[in-house]
């Protein structure tokens, strides 16, 4: 179980990393966007500070998430991120395969989260 739990904690983390890295460095082919998708992305771009930052959260959360001891923050900072992906596949990008993947990492993280609770007590208490 603990290997199993590594190797999903590990494969989510790339993800991230990958996805952060590629804000940056752009080498990742973009996928045919809908015009509405086009919008938002380009709102996204005019902002100029709000891709670099997501991309940064992305690298330093993932980073984090692969390490038992930084896990904790890791998922705590890549939730907001998480959620914004899985309602923009739920309202932007209805296609079966973005809701389902982000599901998944979103069930991840929220498992990253509830295993690691006992951290977070000391936040709420």
């Amino acid at each position: 179980m603990k290997i199993l739990k590594f190797i999903l904690c590990f494969l989510f983390a790339l993800t991230f990393i990958n996805a952060g890295l590629n804000k940056f460095v752009h080498y990742a082919p973009s996928p045919k966007l809908t015009e509405e998708q086009a919008k938002v992305f380009a709102a996204f771009e005019e902002i100029g500070w709000l891709l670099p930052l997501v991309g940064a959260i992305e690298i330093i959360g993932g980073v984090l998430f692969i390490f038992p001891k930084t896990r904790a923050l890791g998922a705590i900072m890549i939730l907001p991120v998480m959620i914004g992906i899985v309602l923009h596949n739920l309202y932007r990008d209805p296609s079966t395969s973005g809701i389902i993947i982000s599901v998944i990492l979103f069930l991840i993280n929220i498992f990253a989260i509830w295993d690691n609770r006992k951290k977070y007590k000391v936040l709420i208490e």
